[in-house]
């Protein structure tokens, strides 16, 4: 057969209206506005978008070639880790992720060092200078500072050689914390300290963090996420200000780390947009336009502890995401890190998922992939339109930490975070594995043990210590790191200074939480009642008419850790009752069509009663028969759109109540 390719001219082709007219027919009458959507953000979502032939490229990466594979490192003991680290480079990292104890990333977990020769321990035949450093340490971000500097020292590396990046975001700590200094400017000047004396040895870190993750964790939406981080390295600025660094120098000075998650044209939308917002910000401060090495980490929020093999899904959309929209370096969290400690097999799955990418795919050979493209280029500006204006109110009521103050920032995620947990209560934004399509029989991954190290009695910092001025007290704290003096000496001493407690805290939490403690509590349930919670799908009709809400019921139900006994086709209304009966549920639920519900539902339901049902439930909307279905014994109804999770509390409750089982909070929770 002759090749019938002549040419572009040979494809396909329709116009938007021509589009259009396809979709109205296949409406049949039905408005078109059922076809569009809202972001978390309220942005519009359209079904068509027309090409961008003229855009300006965005997802520009600060310097040419693949992005850093960045493999984060939470392995408590020092020694482990090192052996793990050299794993990780030798399998492909080409940077590090350092989170120690005490940092808010650490999830329970974290580094735990005392001293300088348990960094060195740590990083023991690591080339530093050959690879990307990022490190958290939460209130020991100083010490471990001065240690990492002193290592260098320690080993002749030339500091400027080490591309390092520090985790000090201090808004971001008092926002997570609901706790400030009476006087701010005490903190501030020990940054200041801080940053000079980094300078004068010759490190190029990037000091101050804008961190997107503190934000999303707590709830934030894309546009809030963007606008905070945004804040955030303003805020840097302006503290950099009282420095003797010349401005040129500020924004070098400034690190971004924005989340990547499973929304995945959200997600290269929002790492296109900040590079469009920083610049806008350097220009409106008259500051010399400066490349910006984005980080982006894949989202702890939307990690689920139930079959989390769906987190390697999610993962890689995520990491995708990052990569199209133009990060310099991607962390991606192991699929079992919400479970526990990962070991070795989840690290190397989350390392190879950025590898497959890069060496197999060829993701970073192509400069700005989503230019063009109508629904990302149309998402891009959006997002970056409400991210300013949000930030422009931030600036408005007095900068980031008075917007924090006076809990601007806490009112507007927790407006956000509270329309997340509708929909996800409703399953309107369904979790696969969790609320979708739950496995009640999944068997449990492996994890490594995690230390149970607190950090409740560690001896305060010295009192010898210069105050913090233009270097002179953090050189000093460098020099006794280098001496071996151990890290809870080389604190910042803020601990003695008055404090604010009065501010609002951010409270966090994974999405999937809600549901998980559902299945938890039907695990301690089946534990103390000896046997599994359930509920008898009492199915009317024939197969076809049950088979699809059945189906979709028992998915339902299993989103709480209840099983469903049935559905079966019964010859008549006495075999379901009597089926009831032998299987010792107590909750039933009809399912069948509309058509069967009208003609059998409020017989079998009397029957049920009758026949010992504590509480029945009919699945689907019961539209206008809703008082009859009720008169004949219907309790409640189970349809899409529903509060599910209410539905299912509201079952474990008199679950519970039935058989008599107390459980205490850490069995519900755990």
């Amino acid at each position: 057969m002759p090749n019938s390719f002549t040419g572009p001219d040979s494809f396909y082709s329709a116009d938007a209206d021509a589009w259009w007219a396809a979709v109205d027919k296949a409406l049949k009458g039905s408005a078109r506005q059922k076809l569009y959507g809202k972001t978390d953000d309220g942005l519009d979502i359209a079904p068509l978008y027309e090409r961008r032939t003229e855009s300006p490229a965005r997802a520009l990466r600060a310097a040419a070639g693949d992005w850093s594979v960045v493999q984060r490192v939470d392995i408590p003991d020092p020694a482990e880790a090192n052996a793990q680290i050299l794993e990780d480079l030798e399998g492909g990292a080409s940077g590090l992720d350092l989170i120690f104890r005490g940092a808010a990333a650490a999830y329970g977990n974290g580094i735990r060092v005392d001293d300088l020769s348990g960094l060195d321990r740590l990083l023991d035949g690591v080339e530093l200078d050959l690879i990307d450093v990022r490190f958290e340490a939460g209130r020991e971000n100083v010490e471990v500072f001065a240690s990492i500097l002193a290592l260098l020292e320690k080993r002749g590396i030339d500091p400027a050689s080490v591309r390092l990046t520090a985790g000090f975001d201090t808004t971001g700590w008092v926002a997570a914390n609901g706790v400030a200094l009476a006087d701010m400017e005490n903190a501030y000047r020990h940054f200041r300290d801080m940053v000079v004396s980094a300078h004068d040895f010759g490190s190029p870190v990037r000091a101050l963090k804008a961190d997107g993750r503190i934000w999303h964790e707590a709830g934030a939406t894309p546009a809030q996420e963007l606008a905070l981080a945004l804040a955030s390295a303003t805020a840097h600025l302006r503290l950099l200000e009282g420095t003797r660094l010349v401005p040129e120098q500020w924004a070098d000075r400034i690190s971004f780390s924005l989340i990547a998650e499973a929304d995945q044209i959200g997600t290269i939308a929002k790492a296109r947009a900040i590079r469009a917002l920083w610049a806008a910000v350097l220009d409106g401060a008259g500051l010399p336009q400066a490349g910006l090495p984005l980080h982006m980490s894949t989202s702890y929020r939307m990690l689920t502890r139930r079959d989390p093999w769906v987190n390697l899904l999610r993962n890689t959309v995520a990491t995708f995401a990052a990569g199209v929209g133009g990060a310099d370096s991607i962390c991606v969290l192991p699929h079992t890190l919400a479970v526990g400690l990962p070991d070795g097999f989840a690290r190397r799955l989350a390392r190879n998922t950025q590898t497959i990418l890069l060496e197999e795919s060829n993701l970073a050979r192509v400069i700005d992939p989503a230019a063009g493209s109508g629904a990302i280029e149309d998402r891009t500006d959006a997002v970056c339109e409400a991210a300013w204006g949000l930030f422009q109110e931030i600036e408005a009521a007095g900068g980031l930490f008075e917007a924090v103050r006076t809990g601007l920032v806490h009112q507007r995620i927790s407006a956000a975070r509270a329309s997340l947990s509708k929909n996800i209560a409703t399953r309107k934004r369904p979790i696969t594995g969790v609320s979708e399509f739950p496995d009640l029989a999944e068997k449990k991954v492996a994890v490594l043990k995690s230390s149970e190290e607190n950090l409740a009695g560690v001896s305060g910092p010295r009192e010898d210590l210069p105050e913090p001025g233009d270097g002179e007290r953090f050189t000093v704290l460098r020099k006794l790191a280098l001496e071996g003096t151990p890290l809870n000496e080389l604190g910042m001493r803020l601990d003695l200074l008055p404090r604010d407690y009065s501010l609002p805290k951010l409270e966090t939490a994974r999405i999937a939480e809600p549901y998980e403690q559902l299945r938890a509590r039907a695990e301690a349930f089946e534990k103390a009642a000896s046997k599994a919670p359930s509920v008898f799908l009492a199915s009317l009709g024939s197969l076809a008419q049950f088979s699809a809400r059945a189906t979709w019921t028992a998915n339902a139900f299993a989103a709480g850790g209840v099983t469903s006994l049935g559905p079966a086709v019964y010859a008549s209304l006495e075999d379901l009752v009597a089926d009831f009966r032998k299987s010792g549920a107590v909750l039933a639920c009809l399912v069948s069509s509309d058509d069967a519900y009208e003609a059998q539902a409020e017989e079998a339901a009397q029957a049920l009663k009758a026949a010992g049902v504590a509480y029945l439930y009919l699945a689907g909307r019961p539209g206008e028969r809703e008082d009859a279905y009720r008169k004949a014994g219907v309790d409640a109804f189970v349809f899409a759109g529903c509060d599910l999770l209410a539905l299912l509390k509201d079952a474990f409750d008199r679950l519970e109540t039935r058989e008599g089982v107390e459980l205490t909070d850490l069995e519900v929770q755990s």
